[in-house]
């Protein structure tokens, strides 16, 4: 079992942000070419929501997702500044 540095943990949390705020922006800017299709067939009940309704619960959902993102690349941030320090630390030591 390989384990990571925390610089290296820091650097891929800080990708998987940026790539998780794309697609949430995405989701914001082209709600609509995000809806799945709905099948027409007259013999099954369905329930069908508004257009405007479904699209506020994707954009509600894109945001949220958006914070995450956002919440995530300020941790990874965190740990490559203290891995940073640490790394910084244990070289004045040894010196």
């Amino acid at each position: 079992m390989q384990v990571q540095s925390a610089y290296a943990s820091g650097v891929q949390g800080l990708q998987s942000a940026q790539q998780g705020l794309a697609q949430a922006t995405t989701s914001v800017a082209m709600p609509d070419q995000q809806k799945p299709a709905v099948p027409s067939s007259s013999t099954q009940e369905t329930v069908t929501l508004s257009s405007r309704a479904v699209g506020q619960t994707d954009t509600t959902a894109a945001l949220v997702s958006a914070t995450e993102s956002s919440n995530q690349a300020q941790a990874s941030s965190k740990v490559i500044e203290v891995a940073s320090e640490t790394v910084g630390s244990l070289i004045d030591i040894q010196v």
